[in-house]
Parts: structure tokens; sequence; C-alpha cells
């Protein structure tokens, strides 16, 4: 039986699992907190990447379970925003329709010890989202600036990135299976 190590990368990536629910249930009623919470998640994305590439503490569970938290984390975000009615399900649709495909393609390309590395489209698609999100979840929290209508074209960037992406992710997967 393989264990897992608790390292600094691993932590922060759990870290975006567990702060789940806790943006969840603040961000309606307290949207800059929820944003900060969202915000400092999206962040050790980053961080624990770079972290375990630095320190080399990338380890399998690592490969499998950022991107899963990444996607959780998003997704999660998705949701809240179609539920509080800032963003339509059609194009939470798309892009959590898109994270489960490259999420899948990823974990069946492992099972073949081959990892699909992220891609520039993807990577913009994430900061597209991301900043969206945020947008979005600030709408009018923030000095009474509307953010929609900037959060509202960043989402529409990340689903034409989504969509682009999805396309390439595939075709490296069958051109590595």
């Amino acid at each position: 039986m393989t264990t897992v190590r608790l390292n600094i990368p691993t932590i922060l990536t759990l870290s975006r699992i567990f702060v789940i629910p806790v943006f969840i249930y603040i961000t309606p009623t307290h949207p800059v907190w929820g944003a900060v919470v969202f915000g400092l998640a999206s962040i050790t994305d980053f961080l624990d990447g770079y972290l375990a590439r630095r320190s080399g503490q990338i380890t399998r569970f690592g490969i499998i379970m950022d991107p899963i938290a990444d996607k959780f984390l998003v997704i999660s975000a998705f949701i809240l925003l179609v539920d509080i009615g800032s963003l339509s399900m059609w194009l939470a649709t798309i892009i959590i329709v898109r994270e489960f495909l490259v999420t899948t393609l990823r974990v069946v390309a492992l099972t073949k010890d081959i990892v699909i590395a992220s891609e520039l489209g993807g990577k913009l698609k994430t900061t597209a989202q991301i900043t969206g999100i945020l947008c979005l979840i600030l709408e009018n929290s923030l000095f009474d600036i509307n953010l929609y209508g900037v959060g509202l074209a960043m989402i529409w960037i990340a689903v034409v990135l989504a969509v682009v992406s999805a396309v390439q992710y595939t075709i490296g997967f069958w051109k590595k299976i």
C-alpha cells in the first residue's frame, strides 16, 4: 500500500478542497470574503506546483490530486454563481464538461504512465475563468464598481479557450496513447 506524504505542496493542494464549504457558505452573504477565500485558494494552485517542482517533492498523489482540487474549486464556484443568478447555466456547463473531459483524459493517461502536461490554452483558460469568477463574485461589492460586464467577458473568453484547449488535450491524448 502506498502512503501519502504530507508535504507543503500536498497540504496546499488539499487546502483547496477543504476550503470549498467555507467559500460556498460565506460568498452569498459576504462576497468580498468569498472572493478573498477563492482568490487565496486559486493562488495555492500556482504555489503548490511551483513548490513541488522547486523542492523535488513531485508525487503521484500530487500529480493526480492537483488538477482534481482545481476542478472542485472552480466547479463549486460556477455552481454557486449559477445558484445566485450571476451566471447562466449553459456557460457554466460548457466549462464543467470540459473540466471533466480533460481530467478524465489525464487520469487515463496516468494509468499508462503518461503525463499530459498543461498547455498554454489551458493556463490562459484558467486565468480567464479565475478573473471572471472573482469579478462575478464581487459584482457590485467594491466601491460601487460594477464588475459584472468584465466578469462575463472573462467567462466568455474562458469558454472559448475551454473548447479550444479541450480539443488540444484530446488530440494530445490520442497521440500519446
